[in-house]
């Protein structure tokens, strides 16, 4: 029994010493090796993805997540230039392009990236005035983009895309705003009509000089006038009067 035991002790050690030795990296998943606290490439396997083979005790591994990570920005409270106070939330989309760098030159590469993205939203935001904030959204996101990229850059973090979701306005200036707009309707809505009454004005000024060339085109807008009246449902009588009748006192 003893010597079983003998046997069975140094198998297990062994086992779990090449367990810790023997490492496997998904597709997604880049390693970085630490040999004795220094930086090692000189690792079977190198960096993933696959098998990768460490040393016991010597190596250190940090795994890092190449693929898109899709981070919320915390409303951030501004005030615009002018003057508006805004709540404003975005999304980051960001992603690891060098491992070594975003382990090496940065303690928290996450964290960092979500801090810039902050302080730029701030930043950038309280330098412009509600109307771009409001209609000139892609602009401002490009902006963004820009800005975070080049302080992520060192860090081997691409910044792909920064776009600001919501900006949530006061009461009191979404009021202001919808009185604002109702306005520019009835504005809108009074030359639309203006308009057509300026166009109407002048086909019927066209109509009376085209019917003064000719003293016969008045009896026939007459007796087509007689006709669409015939055609409702009215108990009105209507006594036509020949226009030869009252041509005399027209001329007087």
């Amino acid at each position: 029994m003893d010597e079983i035991m003998r046997l069975i002790v140094p198998i297990i050690i062994v086992l779990v010493v090449l367990g810790g030795s023997i490492k496997v990296l998904n597709e997604y998943e880049r390693a970085i090796v630490f040999r004795l606290g220094r930086m090692s490439k000189a690792v079977i396997g190198k960096n993933g993805p696959g098998l990768i083979i460490l040393i016991p005790f010597i190596d250190k591994m940090v795994k890092v997540d190449i693929r898109t990570i899709t981070m919320d920005v915390p409303t951030q409270e501004i005030i615009t230039r002018d003057n508006v106070p805004v709540k404003v939330n975005a999304v980051v989309y960001f992603r690891v392009v060098d491992p070594e760098k975003a382990i090496v030159a940065v303690e928290n590469y996450i964290s960092a990236t979500s801090q810039i993205a902050q302080t730029t939203l701030r930043s950038v935001l309280g330098q412009s005035e509600l109307d771009e904030l409001l209609s000139h959204r892609e602009k401002i996101n490009q902006k963004l983009q820009s800005i975070v990229d080049d302080h992520t850059d060192p860090w081997g973090i691409k910044v792909s895309t920064v776009e600001v979701k919501d900006a949530e306005l006061p009461e009191s200036m979404q009021r202001a705003m919808a009185r604002q707009a109702e306005a520019e309707r009835e504005r809108r809505a009074k030359i639309i009509a203006a308009e057509g009454e300026l166009q109407a004005s002048q086909k019927l000024s066209e109509a009376a000089a085209i019917i003064a060339q000719n003293p016969m085109a008045m009896q026939l807008r007459y007796l087509q006038t007689l006709v669409e009246v015939a055609a409702s449902n009215n108990s009105t009588t209507l006594f036509p009067i020949p226009i030869d009748l009252i041509t005399h006192f027209m001329k007087k």
